[in-house]
């Protein structure tokens, strides 16, 4: 995918803020500190449009970005950050939750685990939730350059054993492994749902 142009549009802290252009949107859902900004700027080979930060939670709003001028890349809140108040992760969990229900310009979900660790509670949940509502969805496993070549193979059999039914893709934005794999997924999710 050649990205030609990539600008941040806007961050939404309520439904009447979202973009409503009707262009198809692509969402990338995670725990916090799961690398959800490095995926996407390594998307977009862009290096500060979506911002990183040493501290997990930051994310407290849905970001919307408008990629080639005809699709939306859509920021959603980190989820199960322990440090931050119960009524913030409770808030942050309704405003996903009513973007992914209730999104009818919605194309694909990509839910980012961290391919270090086995996928958590919250990550199971969001997994059953999307399968549920019969979201279309795939599984980004993010930081698979800190694994050898075998932990990574074992890690992602563990991912597609918690996860079932999910097309898993080992991701690094540090190497770019995944990268391709990735885009031509959100490009058949993007073309499939224009036409």
């Amino acid at each position: 995918m050649k990205v030609t142009s990539a600008e941040f549009i806007k961050s939404a802290f309520e439904r009447s803020h979202w973009a409503n252009d009707k262009r198809p949107e692509v969402a990338f859902l995670g725990r916090s500190n799961v690398g959800k900004s490095s995926l996407i700027n390594s998307l977009l080979g862009r290096k500060g449009l979506a911002r990183t930060s040493n501290t997990p939670g930051r994310t407290q709003s849905i970001n919307f970005f408008l990629i080639n001028d005809s699709f939306y890349f859509v920021d959603l809140p980190g989820y199960g950050y322990a440090r931050v108040s119960k009524s913030m992760r409770s808030d942050w969990g309704k405003m996903a939750e009513e973007y992914l229900s209730e999104r009818e310009t919605l194309a694909l979900c990509v839910q980012l685990v961290d391919a270090r660790h086995e996928p958590t509670t919250l990550d199971k949940q969001l997994h059953e939730w999307l399968a549920f509502n019969r979201k279309p969805f795939i599984i980004a496993a993010t930081k698979s350059d800190k694994l050898s070549s075998n932990q990574l193979r074992k890690s992602l059999a563990t991912i597609e054993n918690e996860l079932p039914d999910s097309r898993v893709i080992a991701y690094s934005s540090v190497t770019g492994k995944g990268r391709d794999t990735l885009w031509e997924a959100i490009n058949a999710a993007v073309s499939n749902f224009a036409k």
